[in-house]
């Protein structure tokens, strides 16, 4: 008998969590016993996958540096990466903002709703933080996040995950530092990075064995955790206009990948789909990574130099679905409360969403936060900008879930264009964590 492939296997998980979820909603005391008993084994699984990404992506990236035998190519490699990245998110900002002008979903929302929104959400001290926090981001000078890639201690930034790009320049500097010593010098160090990749690499293939179960645990705390249907109900078209752009940029991802790697874009899909079904079950780019790494150089055959850099530096400065996400809600809160949004308004929209997504690595609730400069930016009242955002809270972790999922798939499209580019698209060769087990058994 065939055995089943895993993403039909987390697909399951993820139906069966959901109508668990549902069930327990109409159970006394269900969604405690979901929130104690059911949720911690999804939590585990995310604090494994995060637990191996900050050593993923230093093995990794240490490992496709100094395979390199001429250190342009790493120029190369990167300036491409950064412009891709810069353009896809452009793309993804003007395709949320054509739709919500065309959609216009903040029209229908009814003045009943708007206050109810604002009673349940305005004075939340979830709501307040991000508005805190996007002030603290605002006051920083302009160059602030070029600051906070640097550490000052590199063990520090190690063990924080949140400070990605600080590991990512640590690691690029380490890597560089060993290709200029020498290939004899470097060997020691090379093979022990060789080493603790491929150690890691099987760490993940050992954690997903897991994931089916995980994300039945995550999905039904999801829906039994859910606020109230009628205020869903009522956010309905702005979500539609949301996951309607989401699903264009899916559209807009297979026609590159069709078009310049020349892969078949369902087959692409089909080999992502495992660490987009994670971001869907856990909204963190971050913590999906380590799965996005493997799937893209086993099963899609990016080659590691390209990978170890493209995937990481993407989980943290290219947010497709969560900049589309920030043009749609910034008009959609400018048309429910009835501020005016010129052209000139929305074209700043387009600049300052992108800006705010490369300087954003260092805050934490990123989608958030953006939207507060987003809105800030074009002269949005402050006084406004609780009621703004209490307007589309209800509906911000499900839409976070689909958003992450687009942009683990512009990281990983971008990773294979950019691959192809530099002649590192190799064909694929997936292993299983029990590859080398007769060998130990």
């Amino acid at each position: 008998m065939k055995k089943l492939a895993l993403h039909w296997k987390i697909l399951i998980g993820m139906i069966v969590g959901i109508f668990f979820g549902l069930w327990m909603t109409s159970v006394d005391g269900g969604a405690k016993f979901v929130g104690n008993w059911i949720n911690p084994f999804g939590n585990i699984f995310v604090k494994l996958l995060k637990l191996i990404a900050v050593p993923l992506i230093i093995a990794s990236l240490v490992k496709g540096i100094s395979d390199l035998k001429d250190i342009s190519k790493f120029k190369n490699i990167g300036l491409r990466t950064i412009g891709i990245y810069i353009g896809t998110t452009v793309v993804a900002i003007t395709i949320g903002l054509f739709l919500v002008n065309i959609a216009q979903p903040g029209e229908g929302i009814s003045e009943e709703t708007i206050t109810k929104l604002t009673e349940t959400y305005a004075n939340s001290s979830s709501v307040q933080s991000k508005i805190q926090e996007a002030t603290n981001q605002k006051n920083s000078g302009p160059l602030q996040f070029l600051v906070d890639m640097v550490p000052d201690n590199a063990m520090k930034a190690m063990s924080n995950n949140k400070a990605m790009l600080q590991v990512i320049f640590f690691t690029i500097f380490l890597g560089i530092s060993m290709l200029l010593i020498g290939e004899k010098r470097a060997k020691p160090l090379k093979d022990f990075f060789d080493s603790l990749n491929e150690v890691v690499l099987k760490m993940v293939d050992l954690i997903m064995l897991f994931a089916p179960y995980a994300v039945f645990a995550l999905l039904a705390n999801v829906v039994v955790s859910s606020n109230d249907p009628d205020l869903l109900l009522a956010l309905l078209k702005y979500a539609f206009t949301v996951v309607g752009g989401l699903l264009i940029m899916v559209i807009f991802y297979m026609i590159l990948v069709s078009v310049f790697t020349k892969k078949n874009p369902l087959w692409f899909l089909k080999q992502l789909s495992p660490a987009q079904l994670l971001a869907f079950s856990t909204s963190s780019s971050a913590a999906t990574l380590p799965v996005t790494m493997e799937r893209v150089e086993e099963h899609i055959g990016v080659d590691k130099e390209v990978s170890s850099f493209v995937l990481p530096v993407g989980a943290t400065i290219n947010m497709d679905g969560t900049s589309l996400y920030q043009a749609v809600a910034a008009v959609f809160i400018a048309q429910a409360l009835g501020f005016d949004l010129t052209f000139a308004n929305q074209l700043t929209i387009i600049l300052t969403a992108l800006l705010a997504s490369i300087g954003s690595a260092a805050v934490p609730g990123a989608g958030m936060v953006m939207l507060v400069i987003v809105l800030e930016s074009v002269g949005f009242p402050a006084d406004k900008l609780a009621i703004g955002l209490a307007l589309i809270f209800a509906v911000d972790r499900p839409l976070d879930m689909c958003r992450t999922v687009i942009n683990v798939t512009g990281d990983a499209t971008v990773a294979s264009l950019v691959a192809k580019s530099v002649g590192k698209l190799g064909e694929p060769n997936p292993k299983e964590w029990d590859d080398n087990y007769n060998e130990v058994k």
